[in-house]
């Protein structure tokens, strides 16, 4: 049913817009310009540069037409009747050296869709522009604010900006991605989307882009189906932070700081107890520190639940990711 109402809504546009109801039409909607109406969030860190985007919809895998993001340039969220292009578009246009606003100025002139589009562009210098076209379902609207911009369309009411932006700005003292997502759950407890919700996205670029770009995407989460998105995405999220002390952990074991790779696997584990390899990397840490009997220990429940781990172990000494005696690793390997 709800396809049909959207296609209806689709038809009743394009009969507004004569012009479009041939050539122009794929612009408004085709398999790549997929439906996202959606609320979401561009915001810019100020003590950091870092640049954020998060969405939630009630639409599939939201993440994949939404968020865009490049470090040192800029984030986009483009919704509604959604134009993707304007994604890598608005990047290339903050790239040359456009503004925000002169970026999106350039995106909607030759857009005949920009009346059904709502899209918001943050550049690494924390300019915002934001645009809802007059024919977003409502209720539509957005919120700009210091270095950051709140938009939703197809709300069940029309607090949700509104709320999205005092939910951002009071909780100033979080991270960034934290913060968006407080936004992201006042626009949930306003009223949300209409139709309910379905999928969310997370996106974290660093404010200036070094010489490894692997390591500029800070954050990059996705739900793209669930019955509580934001519920999931935020446990993802403290996944995402508990991995970030287990990467640590593997930096110090590959600089031999055994103590350094202890404290991190365990703050790791804390995060998450039930994780079996969590567990299992700090259990070879004490190990390597001589704590054997420790390490059985927190070994010995790992083996009986996965016996694979007890395999894993013996392949360790080979590159020297154990370095216990032939004894010691005989006996952790007889834990039962």
């Amino acid at each position: 049913m709800l396809l049909k109402r959207l296609y209806f809504f689709l038809a009743s546009l394009l009969l507004s817009f004569p012009q479009m109801a041939h050539a122009q039409a794929p612009m408004v909607y085709s398999a790549t310009n997929p439906l996202a109406h959606t609320f979401s969030i561009v915001a810019r860190d100020p003590a950091t540069g870092d640049m954020a985007v998060a969405v939630q919809s009630h639409w599939f895998s939201v993440g994949t037409s939404v968020s865009w993001g490049e470090a040192g340039v800029g984030v986009v969220a483009t919704q509604s009747f959604t134009n993707k292009s304007f994604g890598l578009r608005g990047l290339a246009l903050l790239k040359s050296g456009k503004t925000a606003q002169q970026a999106l100025d350039e995106l909607l002139a030759n857009d005949e869709g920009r009346d059904v589009r709502q899209v918001a562009i943050l550049d690494a210098q924390g300019n915002v522009a934001t645009h809802t076209g007059k024919k977003c379902v409502d209720e539509a609207g957005h919120v700009k604010g210091k270095q950051f911009s709140v938009q939703a369309n197809m709300m069940l009411n029309n607090t949700v900006p509104a709320a999205m932006a005092k939910a951002y700005e009071q909780n100033a003292g979080l991270p960034l991605a934290e913060r968006v997502l407080a936004a992201l759950d006042a626009a949930q407890a306003a009223g949300g989307d209409i139709r309910g919700r379905q999928s969310a996205a997370l996106l974290v670029v660093r404010g200036k882009a070094t010489e490894g770009a692997w390591a500029d995407r800070l954050i990059d989460l996705r739900v793209d189906d669930n019955d509580v998105p934001l519920k999931e995405l935020r446990r993802l999220l403290s996944l995402h932070r508990a991995y970030e002390h287990m990467n640590a952990g593997d930096l110090a074991v590959e600089k031999n700081d055994v103590p350094g790779a202890i404290r991190e696997y365990q703050a790791a584990e804390k995060m998450f107890p039930n994780n079996l390899e969590m567990k299992y990397w700090h259990a070879i840490s004490l190990a390597n520190k001589q704590q054997v009997p420790a390490a059985m220990a927190l070994l010995r429940p790992i083996f009986k639940q996965e016996p694979n781990w007890r395999t894993l172990t013996e392949r360790l000494p080979k590159v020297g990711l154990l370095t216990v005696s032939d004894a010691e690793l005989k006996q952790i390997l007889s834990v039962k």
